[in-house]
């Protein structure tokens, strides 16, 4: 039996491009755990990155990148079984589609598939602050069975750089996937 994970990462025009970073080179490193990683960028994800990081570095990632209105990928189906998808940023207009069932482009798709189906799907909610609107998507898409997760680091690991506070995020979000990952805990020995 194969005990690696299928993941699918979509990367959407949300703020915090360093997210989407810090979670394609933890997926690297955790590679051993994976059997593949499909990935969607949508154009805006595309312009924050090189805007926000100053390069266009996630071209440089092996992972499979897939088109926006690609409904031919694997996760487009159930069948695929893939297990999991994580949203990191995820814009609340993404979150409003999914969470109104309105499957318009392959991240939407993905995400409907991975609710029906009964899988694990993680949004990593980028904006401040909420309206009530964005706050009833988040419960909508609790009730559904989704994981929201935001993007809001934490301190006590005392991180030194922007990446070591999105890992704070980030470390929470691949152990929500079920990857085991070696990150800080709160009252472990470290």
């Amino acid at each position: 039996m194969n005990n690696k994970h299928k993941l699918i990462v979509a990367v959407t025009g949300a703020s915090g491009a360093i997210y989407a970073k810090v979670l394609f080179d933890k997926l690297v490193q955790l590679e051993a755990q994976i059997a593949e990683v499909g990935v969607l960028m949508s154009d805006n994800a595309k312009l924050v990155w090189e805007t926000e990081l100053d390069n266009s570095d996630y071209k440089k990632y092996s992972f499979a990148f897939y088109d926006k209105m690609d409904f031919m990928a694997p996760f487009a189906s159930g069948s695929a079984n893939f297990c999991t998808m994580i949203i990191c940023p995820s814009s609340m207009g993404t979150m409003g589609r999914i969470a109104a069932g309105i499957s318009n482009d392959l991240t939407t798709r993905a995400a409907d598939v991975i609710l029906k189906e009964r899988r694990r799907l993680i949004i990593v909610a980028r904006e401040t602050p909420l309206s009530l609107i964005h706050i009833n998507n988040m419960k909508t898409i609790t009730e559904a069975g989704g994981i929201i997760c935001p993007a809001t680091p934490s301190f006590y690991s005392k991180p030194k750089t922007f990446e070591a506070l999105a890992a704070t995020v980030i470390d929470r979000v691949l152990t929500l996937s079920g990857l085991q990952n070696n990150a800080y805990s709160w009252g472990a020995k470290q």
